[in-house]
């Protein structure tokens, strides 16, 4: 796709663009309600395209709107359940009143209020080696004793270490402070507290039990109480819906209706214009109806459009799936290409023996008829009719052969008196008879006449 690799499916969607293609399979496919109603909603260009688009989005609109109060209703009883069940969750969790980070603080309390006795000899001993009460010499007295030693030398390196030892004795002194402060707690801390510790630690693994971890359960703190009004706000929200949708559907029958209205205009012009194309194309009493009725409501409106044709006088217009033959069919979807592209021109169309079942004038009229829509578009024709073909101002012969071994197809443009021989060949089977040549030829002039 210019110049550069792309999906398949981006192909499919521009061809869907730039392309028409019909063959055999299409005729068919024009006997079913939403091939007719396509071609219909073609025609009918902007008018009927802007209905149908808004049409569309107020369907959505409703069907969303009464798709959330179906979910309300029929779920109301698990919601309540949920929101029964979310009030307790937050109630227990409000009642603790959990910290970020509490069960790892309480881990360690506990612990150190477990070994508080080992704790305190070790602690009572640290501060007794580094500031003794008592006439103990200690830590203190041993750096004083040794900074007084190394002042009374005149030494610059002794006085140096003199400081650090000064500096060590701050520090020792701090470090005893510390401890102190340590037994202080230890000494206030009892077994009453311990018990506290525990019991506070049990609440807060419950909540970890019940929620995974202390984290998730501060989340839903954090979040629950926005979920717990939007289930407990269930009855207020079903009725503010049911009047959203209420107005939704007054809008979506008032674009259906707009719709109908431009569907039902358009058909009388498509049945309008497309009898008249029948009529040149050999069926001279043929009378085609576009009918639109009221249908079961969908994407694609409330309406049932249906082609229908009354091939003779007095015949009672009926489906095309009942009343056309295969030949007249193909004249139908002709007809209704020729007619539609006034309004909705595609530049490629690809006829693929849309002539099945006709001959002679009627076939004749066919290739008019193509030649016609090939001066606002390009037109190519598969066709094994010489009445078809001689309209074409361009003719690429397609022969298959088969040496035994290989099939090949090959496509030779003809030109000249390769394609009056090869317009002969089509009418006689026999591409040098004097009679078929001078019929090809006619036939040629006849064609270049309309082109």
């Amino acid at each position: 796709m210019g110049g550069r690799a792309a999906p398949a499916s981006v192909l499919s969607a521009l061809a869907d663009e730039l392309v028409v293609v019909h063959g055999q399979s299409d005729q068919l496919r024009l006997r079913s309600a939403s091939a007719q109603r396509e071609a219909l909603d073609r025609f009918g260009g902007e008018r009927v395209a802007g209905a149908l688009v808004t049409y569309t989005e107020c369907f959505r609109r409703w069907r969303e709107l009464d798709a959330e109060i179906a979910e309300l209703t029929e779920n109301r009883d698990r919601r309540m359940a949920e929101a029964a069940a979310l009030r307790e969750q937050l109630a227990e969790i409000e009642a603790i009143e959990p910290e970020a980070g509490e069960d790892v603080s309480l881990n360690e309390r506990a612990e150190r209020l477990a070994n508080s006795e080992e704790l305190r000899q070790s602690a009572a001993l640290a501060r007794t080696a580094l500031s003794a009460e008592d006439d103990t010499p200690d830590v203190a007295v041993l750096l004083a004793e040794a900074r007084r030693s190394l002042e009374r030398a005149a030494d610059p390196t002794l006085a140096e270490i003199s400081e650090a030892l000064a500096d060590l004795g701050y520090r020792a002194a701090d470090l005893a402070g510390q401890l102190s402060s340590y037994l202080a707690d230890l000494d206030e801390s009892g077994p009453h507290e311990l018990a506290a510790v525990e019991e506070r630690r049990a609440a807060i693994g419950g909540l970890i039990r019940q929620h995974g971890s202390l984290d998730d359960a501060l989340e839903l703190w954090r979040t629950g109480s926005l979920r717990l009004a939007e289930l407990d706000d269930d009855g207020d929200r079903i009725e503010r819906l049911t009047t959203e949708a209420a107005q939704a559907r007054a809008a979506l029958d008032k674009a259906a209706a707009a719709l109908t209205a431009a569907r039902t205009e358009a058909a009388v012009r498509l049945s309008e214009k497309v009898t008249e194309e029948l009529h040149a194309l050999a069926m001279p009493d043929a009378r085609l109806e576009v009918r639109v009725s009221p249908g079961p409501e969908s994407t694609h409106g409330r309406d049932e459009v249906a082609i229908l044709l009354a091939p003779h006088p007095g015949a009672e217009p009926r489906s095309v799936s009942r009343s056309a033959s295969g030949g007249e069919l193909s004249r139908v979807m002709l007809a209704i290409e020729v007619v539609i592209a006034g309004t909705d021109p595609v530049p490629t169309f690809v006829f693929d023996e849309v002539d099945a079942g006709i001959g002679g004038a009627a076939a004749i009229e066919v290739g008019r008829r193509l030649a016609t829509l090939a001066r606002t578009a390009q037109v190519i024709a598969v066709t094994h009719l010489a009445q078809v073909a001689a309209f074409a101002t361009n003719h690429l012969s397609v022969v298959k052969s088969n040496d035994g071994s290989v099939t090949a197809s090959s496509v030779t443009r003809l030109a000249g008196e390769q394609r009056e021989a090869e317009m002969a060949r089509l009418l006689s089977g026999l591409a040098d008879s004097d009679a078929a040549l001078s019929h090809a030829r006619e036939l040629l002039s006849l064609g270049s006449e309309s082109n």
